[in-house]
C-alpha cells in the first residue's frame, strides 16, 4: 500500500499498462506511448510483428466480458440507476474537446460500482466518483482535465489528495484493467462486413461508422444496454445506422454480421431493439461532443463527394470541501472479492 501511495500516479499507469498488455521485451519500446485509443484498445498487441490480421478481433471478443459490469449487479442493483442518472447529469454539465473522455469515465464508473456491495447514493459521493473517473480517463486519453475547474460551478469540492485516493481505489477495484474494451473497439471489424460497390465502399463505411459512433455516445445512459457485450452494442449501432442511411442494404448487412461466429444472434436482436427504441423515444444523453469538431454521417458523405441533483441538497452542501479522511466508508467491497478495497484508505 505504501508503495502505491508513494509512486506518482502516471508511473502507476505505466506499470499497469506494461504488466497487462506488453511483453517484457517490448516494454522499453512502448513506455513512452501511453495514449489510449478506444477504437484500438490492444494497439500494442496488434502492432506486434508476431501478430496477424485475426489476432486482434479474437482477443477483443475473448476479453470483452472482463470490461463489463457484473451481470448479477445489473439485475439486483436498483439504487444504482438513480446514482448513475445523477452521475451522467454531472458529467454532461461540462464541455469536452475529447468526447471519448466522458464516455470512458462512465465506463469506469459502471465497472467500479458493479464490484461493490453498496454505493452510497449521496450527492458528494456521486460527485467524487465522477471527478475521479474523469481524472483517470483523462490520464489514459492524455487529455486536458482540471478537477478544480470542473468543481468551480459545484456546491462543494474535493482536495487533490481525496481525488487521488479515490482514483487508487477505482484502479484497485478494476484490477488495473483501464484500457477498456468498448463498442468503439468493434466498429472497424463489423463495418468491413458492409458490402457495396468498390467505388462507394470506403465512403459508405465511413458514414456508417460516424453515425454508429454518435449512436453509441448518445445511448450510453440507457442502463438496459449494459447487459450486452460491447460487440453486440457496436453491431447494433452499425445496423441502426445502416437502417437510417442505407435501408436497402440493411438486411444483407444484418445477415453478414449475424454470420460471425462470435455473434449471438438472439442477443444481437434484443440489443438492436433496445438501441432502436432508445433512438425513437429520444432517451439520449447530453451530447458530449457539443464543443468538439466532428463530422456527421451526412457531412462525411458531402465532404467525400466533393473531394474534401435537488435544490435542497445543493443548498445544504454549498461551500463544503470534502477531505480525504471523509472518503472512508463511501462503498463496501463485495465480500467474495479477494481484494479489500477499503484497505486502500487505512
Amino acid at each position: 500500500l505504501s508503495f502505491y501511495l508513494s509512486v506518482p500516479l502516471f508511473s502507476l499507469f505505466t506499470i499497469a499498462y506494461l504488466n497487462h498488455f506488453v511483453p517484457a521485451s517490448k516494454s522499453s519500446e512502448l513506455s513512452e506511448t501511453m495514449e489510449f485509443d478506444l477504437e484500438n484498445p490492444l494497439t500494442s498487441i496488434s502492432s506486434s510483428k508476431d501478430s496477424d490480421s485475426t489476432t486482434t478481433p479474437l482477443l477483443l471478443f475473448s476479453s470483452e466480458s472482463d470490461h463489463m459490469p457484473s451481470p448479477d449487479f445489473l439485475k439486483t442493483s436498483v439504487s444504482y440507476a438513480l446514482f448513475r442518472r445523477e452521475a451522467i447529469r454531472i458529467v454532461s454539465q461540462a464541455d469536452y474537446s475529447d468526447p471519448f473522455l466522458p464516455y470512458l469515465a462512465v465506463n469506469y464508473m459502471d465497472r467500479f460500482a458493479s464490484r461493490l456491495e453498496n454505493m452510497e447514493n449521496k450527492p458528494w459521493v456521486v460527485r467524487l466518483v465522477v471527478i475521479s473517473c474523469l481524472s483517470l480517463a483523462s490520464k489514459m486519453r492524455n487529455s486536458d482535465f482540471s478537477a478544480s475547474d470542473f468543481q468551480r460551478e459545484g456546491c462543494f469540492g474535493f482536495d487533490e489528495k481525496t481525488i487521488n485516493r479515490m482514483e487508487v481505489m477505482i484502479l484497485h477495484a478494476l484490477q488495473w484493467r483501464m484500457r477498456s474494451i468498448t463498442p468503439f473497439s468493434f466498429l472497424e471489424y463489423f463495418s468491413l462486413s458492409f458490402d457495396t460497390t468498390a467505388s462507394e465502399q470506403a465512403l459508405k463505411q465511413r458514414a456508417l461508422k460516424a453515425r454508429a459512433q454518435d449512436i453509441i455516445f448518445k445511448t450510453q445512459n440507457e442502463m438496459k444496454l449494459l447487459e450486452f457485450r460491447p460487440s453486440a452494442v457496436a453491431a447494433s449501432a452499425l445496423l441502426a445506422a445502416c437502417q437510417e442511411l442505407f435501408p436497402l442494404q440493411f438486411h444483407s448487412f444484418e445477415r453478414s454480421i449475424s454470420s460471425c461466429d462470435c455473434v449471438n444472434t438472439d442477443n444481437l436482436s434484443r440489443c438492436l431493439n433496445h438501441v432502436q427504441e432508445t433512438i425513437m423515444c429520444g432517451c439520449l444523453t447530453e451530447d458530449y461532443t457539443k464543443s468538439s469538431i466532428r463530422r456527421t454521417p451526412l457531412s462525411v458523405l458531402n465532404w467525400e463527394s466533393t473531394g474534401g441533483k435537488s435544490e435542497s441538497e445543493s443548498n445544504s452542501l454549498s461551500g463544503t470541501t470534502i477531505a480525504s479522511d471523509d472518503v472512508i466508508g463511501v462503498a463496501r467491497p463485495i465480500k467474495r472479492q479477494k481484494t479489500d478495497v477499503n484497505n486502500m484508505f487505512l
